[in-house]
């Protein structure tokens, strides 16, 4: 960790205002259009607005059931991939066409934010589970924390009808201990684009982009609402 440098305050714009209507399943939740903002928001097709202004109550599972379309890893990006299995192989693990997958969220009040779990089948192998949580918190309003204490800032934003999250930096944090990556250790720039299908289904695009190396890991799935 000597690589890691103290976190400088950031000086930025104040986050928008965070608002849940409500404590039950069905109530809206705007926590995801503050951060869009009304003019974003307003160009999403409906379906997902739907999926990210549901309310969840505790003990309440939105659940997606999908496939797999693609996975693409560098020769970095197995590497990279494989380090990472230390904080909770927060990466897909291999190059796959097809296979199951499937994606559960649930509110979790104690982080501030919502649970998420990620499952995708291995032929010949355990699946793979990826459990993150999406923190409304920090400089962007949005935070996504991996395990280890590892995390990323967020971006979030409508683009071409699809919404679109971005990193805007890599932390480690411990306690009340919040250390920023400097950009030349961080593993690449992550987006996840959430683009919707029709009649229910969805695609989700994830790509960690390296400033010199390209791209390390690509991947494509397809989810439907359960």
């Amino acid at each position: 960790m000597t690589a890691l440098q103290k976190e400088v305050p950031i000086v930025a714009a104040p986050a928008p205002a965070i608002a849940v209507l409500g404590t039950e399943v069905g109530v809206v939740d705007l926590r995801f259009r503050a951060l869009v903002g009304e003019a974003g928001w307003a160009r999403l097709p409906e379906a997902v607005q739907r999926r990210f202004s549901r309310r969840l109550a505790s003990g309440d599972v939105a659940f997606y059931v999908g496939e797999v379309l693609e996975t693409r890893l560098s020769r970095v990006g197995r590497v990279l991939s494989f380090l990472a299995r230390a904080i909770g192989a927060p990466l897909p693990l291999d190059d796959a066409t097809g296979g199951g997958a499937t994606v559960a969220v649930m509110e979790n009040a104690g982080l501030g934010g919502q649970s998420w779990t990620r499952t995708y089948a291995r032929a010949g192998r355990f699946p793979q589970v990826i459990h993150s949580a999406k923190c409304f918190s920090g400089p962007t309003g949005l935070e996504e924390h991996v395990g280890g204490g590892v995390g990323m800032t967020l971006s979030v934003a409508e683009e071409g009808g699809a919404l679109v999250f971005r990193s805007a930096g890599y932390f480690f944090s411990a306690g009340r201990i919040r250390l920023s990556l400097p950009r030349v250790l961080m593993p690449g720039d992550m987006e996840i684009v959430h683009e919707d299908e029709g009649g229910g289904a969805f695609l989700f695009k994830l790509t960690l982009r390296h400033g010199w190396l390209g791209v390390l890991v690509q991947q494509t799935a397809r989810f439907r609402d359960a």
